[in-house]
C-alpha cells in the first residue's frame, strides 16, 4: 500500500503544477505576454530546478514529477515571453 505521506506529496505535485496550466494556454492562444515578467520566470525556473535536484537527491518521486512538468511549463513561459514580446 502506498504512504500517506507519499499521497499527499503526489496530490500536491498535482495541484501545484496544474494551476500553471492556465497561465501557459492563455499566453498561448492569446500571444500576449504584458504580464509576465522576465525576471520572474528566470527566479521560478532556477528554483524549479533545485527542486528537481532536490528531489532526486533525497529519491522523492512525486517531487520529481512535479517539478520535472513545471520546469517544461515554465520554459514554455519563457519561449511565450521571448518569441511574443513585440506583440
Amino acid at each position: 500500500m502506498t504512504n500517506p505521506i507519499e499521497i499527499l506529496g503526489f496530490v500536491a505535485a498535482v495541484l501545484t503544477t496544474t494551476a500553471f496550466l492556465p497561465q501557459v494556454y492563455t499566453t498561448w492562444k492569446t500571444k500576449s505576454v504584458e504580464g509576465l515578467s522576465l525576471t520572474m520566470l528566470f527566479i521560478f525556473i532556477s528554483g524549479l530546478l533545485c527542486w528537481l535536484v532536490y528531489g532526486f537527491l533525497i529519491d522523492s518521486v512525486p517531487i520529481i514529477l512535479a517539478n520535472f512538468v513545471t520546469v517544461i511549463l515554465g520554459f514554455l513561459l519563457l519561449f511565450f515571453k521571448i518569441r511574443y514580446k513585440n506583440r
